[in-house]
């Protein structure tokens, strides 16, 4: 069986129920979710061994977030305790024309303050194939972006594939170092780079020429993406493969979904799918980036693993929560072209 190791920040996840705004609501719906520990929930369903690594406080609501990572079949002896809170993320789902809105409460989280040396990564990584992280990381802290960066060497070190989501989050850059400035030493160390037009251009000036996500109007010409992936692939001489999740937003609720792996040689590109009704966006490129991991290591041509990232994260915009809750089983069917929605009996 596989190792997957993943690294970063698990925050309570406090949302609107229904599609009320924030104004409005009288009580929240509780669950917990983070990017690396969604993609961690989604190997655990695929049948990896996925270990989940982060730094939590000791008190009920980090425990009871344990449990559930544990009860998915996520692995969670590498998290290390200490400090006083757990991050937690308002969210208020939009609908059509209003878009959906993110609060964060996470400064003075425990991984927030979290330090070289708290993590024993040789024992950690110690039989791991890939060790993933995303860019959300090292925003929070110039203590968790180094305890990243001294992952990214063990894990080098060792002969681990090491994978990034570069995840740019504008709202969590607050230390006074830009992404520009962090992200480059980290990616250096990466085989596997996962991203999308706004990630590459926040983080590295790299884009794709005369493309604006807000006018796309659901349809994206997915091969001029060839050039992104291959000024990172220019930039950072170690990683071999490059994905680009591409969405073409109509509406809040109505979205256009699909990806491309490019190899140096070849581009890759997924099915794109027509997502009508969209349940729940939240995860939805994490959910990619598990699948994406999922079929780089069990099948042998890099279009069936793109081809089930794709239909992985097609899945998740139709459940409620970060996580992806879904089998292979149901992953395969959609990509042979299931999806009907038909009753299962």
């Amino acid at each position: 069986m596989a190792k997957v190791v993943t690294f970063g920040e698990v925050m309570l996840r406090l949302s609107t129920p229904g599609y009320l705004r924030f104004s409005q609501a009288r009580q929240f719906d509780a669950t917990f979710g983070g990017g690396e520990a969604n993609v961690a929930v989604s190997l655990a369903n695929y049948g990896v061994d996925a270990q989940f690594v982060t730094r939590l406080p000791k008190n009920d609501i980090a425990d009871m977030c344990v449990s559930e990572l544990r009860g998915l079949g996520v692995g969670t002896d590498g998290i290390v305790y200490g400090g006083e809170r757990i991050g937690i993320y308002y969210l208020e789902t939009g609908a059509v024309a209003r878009g959906s809105k993110v609060v964060y409460d996470r400064a003075h989280s425990a991984v927030s303050e979290i330090q070289p040396g708290m993590v024993d990564w040789h024992k950690v990584l110690q039989g791991a194939d890939w060790f993933h992280w995303t860019g959300i990381t090292p925003a929070l802290s110039q203590g968790a972006a180094d305890a990243c960066l001294e992952a990214i060497k063990v894990a080098n070190e060792m002969g681990v594939k090491v994978s990034c989501d570069l995840n740019y989050r504008k709202k969590l850059w607050k230390y006074g170092k830009s992404a520009s400035e962090v992200m480059p030493s980290l990616v250096e160390g990466c085989d596997l780079i996962l991203g999308n037009e706004e990630d590459a251009e926040k983080e590295f000036g790299i884009k794709p020429e005369g493309f604006d996500a807000e006018k796309t109007g659901g349809e994206i010409d997915q091969s001029r993406f060839e050039s992104v992936c291959r000024q990172l692939m220019e930039r950072f001489p170690r990683c071999k493969k490059v994905a680009v999740t591409l969405r073409g937003s109509i509406n809040a609720n109505h979205n256009t979904w699909g990806g491309v792996l490019y190899d140096g040689k070849t581009l890759w590109q997924s099915r794109r799918y027509d997502i009508t009704h969209i349940v729940d966006r939240v995860g939805g490129g994490d959910s990619f980036m598990g699948g994406l991991l999922y079929g780089l290591l069990s099948y042998d041509t890099d279009q069936q693993a793109i081809e089930f990232a794709a239909a992985a994260s097609a899945l998740k915009h139709t459940i409620i929560g970060d996580y992806n809750r879904v089998s292979v089983a149901e992953v395969e069917a959609l990509m042979n072209g299931g999806g009907s929605g038909r009753v299962s009996r």
